[in-house]
């Protein structure tokens, strides 16, 4: 059986493990590896995020900056490619015009820094997901524990930038593991409370496309580490390549039976949350694989 959490947001609680709930993707960037422009109008980004949630969607995550293979992120020695005010730009006015339009929706920020975390909090997000594992803004941690938000918090290795060059590890579960409880632990040290908070094991995020096998395979090895967890695959590379045909990773637009597979995978061994594309098509598959795992 699938455990169950009571995720305590700023305003009302969430219980996993029930039922699969469903993360809808929004990307108002210009540059994403999925969808890149199509939503960076904002009005065009609320109607799209809409649609998510009469396709289903459980939480709408709304991100301003690709952090793609190869992106630039902020560094003690640089600046990201995107600015803070270049993202707030274009998530603030997402988040106002949903709540404006659907005052129950459950938003989340996909942002790594503390200052797009504290104002899209401020602007009606209930959930920050940190795809650096809190690791990209030392002000993360203390932001996130006075907000008294939901967080998710990702595993990565290094920064999208370096990806291509970080070697790879013999026994990618246990790395992520370990890596995985020295993060929240250091999280609750900084004032953030435990049950506020989720885990992603960050496939494709500083793991080459082998190591994300293992990943899935043994997804619910995470449930040692006793927090909810989410899966993010929708269309990763790892899944291109092993629909690969005639030596040629399958295209993204070629991802979306893989990715139901691999989503499916990830529920029946534990996840409570998905984040994903397709909403549709994920909440079909969903309803099907929590019957089968009840």
């Amino acid at each position: 059986m699938r455990p169950v959490f009571d995720w305590v947001l700023g305003s009302r609680t969430l219980q996993l493990g029930k039922r699969t709930l469903i993360m809808g993707v929004v990307n108002v960037t210009p540059d994403s590896f999925s969808g890149g422009g199509v939503n960076l109008d904002g009005d065009r980004a609320v109607e799209f995020a809409s649609q998510l949630l009469q396709d289903g969607a459980d939480i709408i995550d709304i991100g301003g900056e690709s952090t793609r293979p190869g992106a630039k992120v902020s560094t003690a020695e640089s600046s990201a490619t995107v600015t803070e005010k270049e993202e707030l730009e274009r998530v603030i006015p997402v988040i106002v015009g949903m709540k404006k339009k659907h005052p129950r929706a459950m938003i989340s920020v996909d942002t790594y820094k503390a200052g797009v975390a504290r104002q899209g909090v401020e602007a009606g997000a209930e959930i920050v997901n940190d795809v650096s594992g809190f690791l990209w803004d030392p002000n993360m941690i203390n932001t996130l524990a006075e907000l008294k938000c939901g967080a998710v918090l990702t595993h990565v290795r290094g920064r999208p930038h370096e990806w291509h060059t970080l070697s790879a590890v013999p026994d990618i579960v246990s790395l992520v593991k370990r890596e995985l409880r020295d993060r929240t632990e250091a999280a609750i040290l900084g004032g953030m409370k435990r049950e506020r908070m989720v885990i992603d094991p960050g496939f494709g995020f500083g793991k080459n496309r082998e190591e994300n096998y293992p990943l899935l395979r043994r997804f619910e090895e995470f449930h040692q580490l006793r927090f909810p967890l989410l899966a993010g695959v929708s269309r990763k590379s790892f899944i291109g390549r092993a629909l690969a045909r005639n030596g040629k990773d399958a295209a993204i637009t070629d991802r979306e039976f893989g990715t139901l597979a691999a989503e499916t995978v990830a529920i029946l061994k534990g996840a409570q949350i998905i984040r994903t594309h397709n909403v549709r098509a994920c909440v079909d598959a969903a309803r099907i694989a929590d019957l089968a795992a009840s």
